[in-house]
């Protein structure tokens, strides 16, 4: 039954380029410590990316966007589609594909949108990419996950709300450099984390964001959709479970039988934070670019309300030739300007003067 329900594309798809983007500027998670908690405590994550004052989603899905046209080898104006997922638009109401698509140069014969799926808008994206192009209305579509995610000052979440993410522009297999076999996607009303209209900061359900919401989406996802291929861990060298911290990836993968080795290159939430719409399919961006012809990985995103979708991709022999001709995504992990908590919340508009 499992097989009837997975979304294979009549026409075979696959990533034809990608391109990450992580701000500069980190926050040592040791120095909200210091501030909200005295310096007590042991913070989840190393540090985390936080946007410039000329930075936001539609700046850096263009970052994005750019280096993913690199990898491609293709003119924007071959795109036939711009979708941006993210729970930090710019705007309340106002695209932000548009924005980029006008940036890289891709208007004005292209459809455009935006999407929403707190931590998945990004995977979302992909998924609807791969119906369009693989339906044969479009050859390529571009799909981006970006966020500038915020954390209520001296919450939880502050410690590992960053900002980042990835783009993907999907096309027909034979071009790709990573084709991708299936996907899965496992979707239940389960609030665990919520933003209601004019509220600033989003809420969360405290341990109710583990079970039944991360654990239970992304378990089924994976399960499911290895279930229906036929494959177990044993078939990827690489898998990558959307990042809300450095735990809950480490803890689904042991539990689905992966190993730290096969979700080692792919976990950076401890160095740059939780990206949100960007967490998983930033990771594949790290492990593509380290990937080999003939590898297998395993791509399972989660997005709060809740749901994940899973991915099984196949690396070809044309990764090889694409990989350098863009920044890498440890390139831009490895670039960082450290700041103190006061900058931080300058840089975040966490001081409100009236």
């Amino acid at each position: 039954m499992t097989d009837n329900l997975i979304l294979r594309p009549s026409r075979p798809v696959g990533i034809i380029g990608y391109g990450a983007y992580v701000p500069r500027y980190r926050l040592p998670a040791t120095e909200i410590a210091r501030v909200w908690r005295g310096g007590a405590g042991n913070p989840p994550i190393k540090e985390k990316s936080v946007p410039g004052p000329d930075e936001d989603v539609a700046t850096m899905s263009i970052e994005a966007a750019r280096n993913a046209l690199a990898r491609a080898q293709i003119s924007a104006d071959k795109l036939r589609a711009v979708w941006v997922g993210s729970e930090s638009h710019p705007y309340a109401v106002k695209p932000t594909s548009t924005l980029v698509a006008e940036a890289i140069g891709a208007v004005p014969h292209i459809q455009a949108g935006d999407w929403e799926f707190a931590c998945k808008a990004g995977t979302e994206a992909m998924v609807a990419a791969m119906g369009f192009v693989g339906s044969g209305m479009a050859d390529y579509a571009l799909a981006i996950g970006m966020d500038t995610a915020q954390g209520k000052p001296g919450d939880a979440l502050e410690y590992t709300a960053a900002a980042g993410g990835a783009a993907y522009i999907i096309g027909p297999a034979e071009d790709a450099l990573a084709r991708i076999e299936a996907s899965y996607s496992y979707v239940t009303d389960t609030p665990d984390f919520w933003r209601r209209a004019y509220q600033k900061y989003p809420e969360h359900g405290q341990r109710f964001t583990g079970e039944p919401a991360y654990f239970h989406h992304i378990t089924n996802a994976a399960t499911r959709l290895m279930e229906a291929l036929g494959t177990g861990p044993e078939d990827y060298r690489f898998a990558v479970f959307h990042q809300p911290n450095a735990k809950f990836p480490q803890r689904v993968a042991a539990k689905l039988g992966f190993s730290k080795e096969q979700i080692q290159t792919g976990l950076l939430v401890p160095m740059i934070g939780n990206t949100y719409s960007g967490a998983a399919i930033i990771g594949l961006s790290a492990i593509l670019d380290i990937a080999e012809p003939g590898d297998r990985i395993l791509v399972t995103s989660f997005g709060s309300g809740a749901g994940s979708d899973a991915f099984d991709i196949h690396v070809t022999g044309k990764i090889t030739e694409r990989q350098n001709l863009a920044p890498h995504t440890m390139d831009y992990i490895e670039r960082r300007t450290e700041i103190d908590y006061a900058a931080y919340a300058r840089l975040r508009g966490k001081i409100v003067l009236k």
